[in-house]
């Protein structure tokens, strides 16, 4: 009788370790569903602000055509990227196109001092904090759920239940986009 007893207290606690496992793997899955969202909200903006930048460079700029194009181009790569491993590589590109539009700027002083280019430099430098933010919480959940995923005993049991890993959202060109933006006008 007792040992039937503590067959039955051990069979509980596999349980209710597997039901405790996969809620916390559910929740990781869940905040991490999220954290990319937030992330994707910020590089729709960003994506956004880029043809009112290139409309107003366009008066100032006008044979700084094939740069134009290229950001255009760029920003739909962008837009049409699906998940980190796309994203990362087509948004530092769209990066890129940014940092030379606004050298390229620096050239036209009436440009420089124009409000709505202004504010729209102060936009993007605004969005472009709330990216770096967003990122980096991503980049935490995914990690949080890939170390979750991979412990051991959870291990035995997430990818049973469904659970793999996630990819990070990583910089195509880490040594180049961790410098700062230099956007000084």
């Amino acid at each position: 009788m007792l040992s039937l007893i503590l067959v039955g207290a051990v069979l509980a606690a596999v349980v209710l370790y597997a039901i405790t496992l996969y809620n916390r793997l559910v929740r990781l899955r869940n905040t991490g569903d999220a954290a990319w969202a937030d992330i994707d909200v910020h590089l729709k903006k960003r994506r956004d602000l880029v043809p009112n930048l290139v409309e107003t460079v366009k008066g100032y700029a006008a044979h700084e055509r094939a740069l134009l194009e290229k950001l255009t181009a760029a920003r739909a790569r962008a837009a049409q990227a699906a998940g980190p491993a796309e994203a990362g590589p087509a948004e530092s590109e769209l990066t890129r196109s940014l940092k030379s539009l606004f050298a390229v700027a620096e050239s036209y002083p009436e440009l420089k001092a124009n409000r709505n280019f202004l504010e729209l430099q102060k936009q993007l430098q605004g969005i472009e904090d709330g990216i770096e933010a967003a990122r980096r919480y991503y980049n935490a959940v995914v990690r949080d759920l890939n170390t979750a995923i991979e412990q051991f005993p959870a291990n035995l049991l997430a990818k049973r239940l469904g659970f793999t890993r996630r990819e990070f959202f990583e910089l195509e060109a880490p040594a180049e986009e961790r410098k700062p933006v230099a956007v000084e006008f």
